[in-house]
């Protein structure tokens, strides 16, 4: 991923975060809408320091 897409990345997921919290549903759809991969979203949610909450699977 270039440094451009993952300044994106980063900026959407600040934009969508509540506060510190970033349900799985919204981090499955910026995946999506960026053409990104899930793992990715969650890299930069650690990254910014948003916690990735509300996950049925359990995979965060």
């Amino acid at each position: 991923m270039t440094q451009e897409k993952t300044n994106e990345l980063k900026e959407r997921i600040l934009f969508e975060a509540d506060g510190l919290k970033l349900p799985c549903k919204q981090a499955f759809r910026i995946a999506a809408d960026l053409n990104c991969t899930v793992p990715e979203v969650g890299k930069a949610c650690n990254e910014t320091g948003i916690k990735i909450v509300g996950c049925q699977l359990g995979c965060f």
